[in-house]
């Protein structure tokens, strides 16, 4: 059997100790199951949902190999989305602490080409990045992978979504033969099948499944008829009344529509899908991490890789062709210990859905007609909080702590009243209970902040 403590891993006793200060006290499953073949340098297929703890079992793996003395590009990290690629970031980060100079460089769209450029001339270890901005500096020559040595491919399943899998093979090629490549995915189509067998090398294959017990996540279906599909939604919110929900959709298009019924009908809904500017992206995610907004309508492409602490509920607008994006989509309630429920509209056509549900599952799905729903006329759900944006940030040197020192200070503010703070690079969102947002925006139109004044505006919904 394998161990569950680091200790037992060939790695150094400072990062076991780093690795202790971050609270990783044991492997989770993925990292018990993977670590070992990573630290071997093996190739590795691993299936697993978001929250398993995949970058960990990567991040531990291409930091042992990283020579600080060489400043070339020695790991390569590809994500989906900017979001997903700053998480990471984040996190290796974190887990590079006890290891010296160790420089990680970010590469996004989205953000200014130069300033990128210019970091990388500086030299860096390792690279997060999009596929389509790595592609860009491989093509311009202000990237180089000649010396790479890890190569990682997380959430290879969205990217493929995305319609990265040109791009994708066009990096790989830029990269040398002799690679550790790591392969991490939650679901497991054809077009994986095919990439794997391209570009690993005698891989070792594992899969964490997904744990979702009744006890857990309760799921409930709802037989509906197409056109009623709206009704039927606001039937759930009404009964339900889940404090925070993402309601899944297949469209871009459907995501703003269900999003602006929603918003018509006192419940608070923003959408996010790949038509929002990255300015736009970046406040729907705040302002759904930061609770003040109680609803996220999303494409499943736009909500990978998503940081959401603690979900009540996750709706099926429509379901999935897929029974494994089901199981991937349902995974994101009842985590760390809570409860949640899942819900899912389907009409007639969409019955042979349902039935590879339960097959899936091996278990039969709970369908409920829509009428023992309670109703509730008058229901609206609006969120505690409201969010302040301020325009200073990480460029000015404001950091968490100065916000805080502000508001609860010479504000007046108490900081039960104070919620999430999130610093970017030229400007900052606060979460403020909404009974207490005028008197944080007066304090900020007359106050100063690090000796300088700050302007704040109330971020507003644009439906």
């Amino acid at each position: 059997m394998t161990s569950a403590s680091f200790s037992s891993l060939p790695i150094s006793s400072a990062q076991i100790a780093n690795l202790d200060s971050l609270g990783y006290k044991q492997m989770t499953a993925i990292q018990a199951q993977g670590l070992p073949y990573v630290l071997q340098g093996k190739d590795l297929i691993a299936k697993a949902k978001t929250g398993s703890g995949k970058t960990a079992t990567f991040g531990i793996g291409l930091l042992q190999k990283i020579n600080p003395r060489f400043f070339g590009v020695q790991a390569l990290v590809l994500c989906p989305t900017r979001e997903l690629a700053d998480q990471v970031g984040k996190e290796l980060r974190k887990l590079a602490r006890n290891t010296p100079n160790i420089k990680l460089v970010l590469l996004c769209g989205g953000k200014p080409f130069g300033a990128q450029k210019g970091s990388l001339e500086h030299g860096a270890h390792i690279v997060v990045g999009t596929p389509g901005r790595i592609e860009d500096h491989l093509n311009r020559g202000t990237l180089v992978l000649a010396g790479l040595h890890t190569l990682v491919l997380d959430e290879a399943d969205r990217m493929l979504d995305m319609g990265f899998f040109d791009v994708i093979n066009e990096i790989i090629e830029q990269t040398p033969s002799k690679r550790q490549t790591l392969l991490f995915s939650a679901t497991y189509p054809s077009t994986i099948k095919k990439m794997c067998a391209s570009i690993l090398n005698d891989p070792v294959t594992i899969s964490v499944e997904s744990e979702h017990t009744e006890s857990v996540i309760e799921q409930t279906f709802y037989p509906v008829k197409s056109q009623q599909r709206n009704k039927a939604l606001l039937a759930l919110f009404e009964h339900y009344q889940p404090e925070t929900t993402v309601v899944f959709c297949h469209t871009k298009i459907q995501c703003d529509e269900v999003a602006r019924y929603l918003h018509n009908h006192q419940i608070e809904a923003l959408a996010i899908h790949g038509d929002l500017e990255q300015r736009e992206r970046d406040q729907v995610l705040v302002r759904f991490a930061n609770h003040s907004c109680s609803v996220l309508v999303a494409t499943d492409v736009a909500a990978r890789g998503l940081d959401i602490k603690s979900l009540q509920a996750v709706i099926n607008f429509e379901l999935p062709r897929d029974p494994d994006i089901y199981v991937h989509r349902i995974g994101r309630t009842g985590r760390a210990g809570e409860k949640g429920i899942a819900l899912s509209l389907y009409t007639e056509q969409e019955h042979l859905r349902v039935r590879a549900i339960e097959d899936y599952q091996n278990k039969p799905c709970q369908s409920v007609d829509l009428d023992t729903l309670k109703t509730s006329p008058g229901f609206s759900l609006q969120s505690p909080m409201v969010t302040l944006q301020l325009d200073a940030g990480r460029k000015n040197k404001i950091r968490p702590g100065d916000l805080l020192g502000a508001l609860t200070g010479d504000a007046g503010l108490s900081g039960s009243q104070i919620g999430k703070v999130d610093i970017f690079d030229i400007s900052s969102y606060v979460a403020i209970e909404r009974s207490a947002s005028r008197k944080a925006l007066n304090y900020f139109a007359n106050g100063k902040v690090k000796g300088r004044s700050v302007r704040a505006r109330m971020v507003v919904d644009s439906i």
